[in-house]
């Protein structure tokens, strides 16, 4: 087996394995916030969390197999970990600008559910 070989192996593992547990992460934690969005609709907030899971996973897993390609043979083991730290680097940025893109939704839509209930309180007080 060629140092290539082992270098896309070790890539496409490690990345898949980071994806899953980061998207395990915000899928548990994210339950919260869709709840709070959601308060009246459990089932609701759990759908769209499974949703925004799967979803997760198939834009990562899906760039993953896009940016595979090496583009050169490798010749050493130092030219593996520079090449493999490289593009695990660029895994990771992409995993936290979804999970940056993620809290901001999120964000945004507990903001205007939260405006929604006050305007829902103040039209039932008057």
């Amino acid at each position: 087996m060629t140092l290539t070989m082992i270098t896309y192996l070790l890539y496409i593992n490690i990345s898949i394995a980071l994806t899953i547990g980061v998207g395990w992460i915000l899928f548990r934690n994210g339950r919260a916030f869709l709840l709070d969005i959601f308060p009246n609709n459990e089932t609701l907030a759990d759908s769209i969390n499974r949703l925004l899971l799967t979803g997760f996973y198939l834009l990562n897993i899906g760039y993953i197999s896009l940016t595979m390609n090496i583009g050169m043979s490798i010749q050493n083991s130092e030219h593996m970990l520079e090449k493999l730290s490289y593009k695990l680097g660029i895994i990771m940025i992409v995993l936290a600008a979804i999970h940056f893109t993620n809290l901001i939704v999120l964000s945004k839509m507990r903001k205007q559910s939260t405006e929604d209930r006050s305007r829902s309180m103040f039209a039932k007080a008057s």
